[in-house]
């Protein structure tokens, strides 16, 4: 190796003189002429100013000597309350199995941290429709929690066990319950009619159970399931209950994410009004019958294909077949609620924002 190339490795990193030592030894054996190793000189003495000017630009600094360095980011657990209420039954958290249960759903919530803004973000524009038809059926409003855990508020979420929609509906039970599912059309993912499906299913399960907690746990085990469980455990509570980790952990998700929308700040998720998803406004129109093209229908009804299936998701295909010889309703998003204002975006409850 030429002495200058051996001198431009050495004003190197450590690690970058190791990989540059060993590649230009290598080349330079494997030439013969002077005018090649004349060249291979120039090449080092092009890479060593290059490299010059770009630590003259950028140089390099110990970590240390940044202000904070030394300081490394807080991670810190959340605050675990005494106790909480879910539809009005009392749940004590201070026994260390119950404790540990909400802990470690509290820290999920924590630290995920773009999942959990990503629902607190939705919620705004869900929960205004959501909560009125829970109310409607006297479900309590807590379980529009179970609906976040269960989908994220994903509107297009689905299982692969093959639930689907926000409330994460079965086929079998979706029918059951008077949705439309074909290949054509999918109404677990209709907002309003999954809706009203999942609170009739919660209601018949109330009459079973009579405990909205026991309820709420039903919802991801099964009615018998859970009664099977309670009467050879010997055991009224659903926190006393010795089930697999995803049924075990369910209720206390949905805790968890009630003590998040109590107060996301406290949490750490510092959220503005300006952050949240603003409601959209639809104009709805009565159709009964088969649509054969929704791209050239959405063209003339003035909007796209792709914002006619945002706004409808239960549509599945190109087209609309009106099999069943009934009215649907579609919507289409109002020219006011395409473009986002920020002025305009409030939070649907205060204690979600900072401002």
């Amino acid at each position: 190796m030429p002495i200058f190339g051996r001198v431009m490795i050495k004003t190197l990193q450590p690690t970058h003189q190791l990989l540059l030592k060993m590649l230009s030894n290598k080349l330079y054996q494997t030439m013969k002429t002077s005018s090649t190793r004349i060249k291979l000189t120039l090449f080092f003495l092009s890479i060593w100013l290059t490299s010059g000017f770009a630590l003259a630009k950028h140089p390099t600094h110990n970590i240390s000597s940044f202000p904070g360095a030394q300081s490394p980011a807080k991670v810190v657990s959340p605050s675990i309350p005494q106790k909480i209420t879910f539809c009005d039954r009392v749940i004590d958290l201070t026994r260390f199995d119950v404790r540990e249960r909400i802990d470690r759903e509290l820290l999920a919530f924590s630290y995920m941290h773009s999942s959990t803004l990503q629902i607190i973000k939705r919620a705004n524009r869900y929960f205004p429709i959501i909560l009125p038809i829970l109310r409607a059926y006297n479900i309590p409003e807590d379980f529009i929690y179970l609906m976040v855990i269960e989908s994220k508020i994903d509107e297009k979420a689905k299982s692969p066990a093959g639930a689907c929609g926000l409330w994460q509906i079965m086929k079998s039970t979706g029918k059951d319950y008077g949705l439309e599912i074909n290949r054509n059309i999918d109404e677990r993912f209709n907002l309003e009619k999954a809706t009203e499906a999942a609170c009739k299913y919660l209601r018949d399960s109330y009459k079973q159970n009579h405990d909205w907690s026991l309820v709420a746990l039903a919802y991801n085990a099964g009615n018998g399931r859970i009664n099977r469980e309670l009467k050879s455990q010997g055991v009224k509570n659903p926190e006393d209950l010795y089930l697999v980790s995803e049924t075990s952990r369910y209720l206390f998700r949905i805790l968890a994410c009630k003590i998040l929308f109590t107060d996301p700040a406290k949490m750490g998720f510092q959220v503005r009004n300006v952050d949240l998803y603003p409601p959209l406004a639809y104009d709805v129109i009565n159709w009964s019958n088969t649509i054969p093209d929704l791209a050239l229908w959405a063209k003339q009804h003035g909007t796209t294909y792709r914002l006619l299936k945002l706004a409808n998701p239960w549509m599945l295909g190109r087209e609309l077949q009106d099999a069943s010889h009934k009215e649907y309703l579609i919507k289409i998003i109002k020219k006011e609620s395409l473009f986002y204002d920020p002025n305009q975006t409030k939070a649907y409850d205060k204690q979600w924002t900072i401002d």
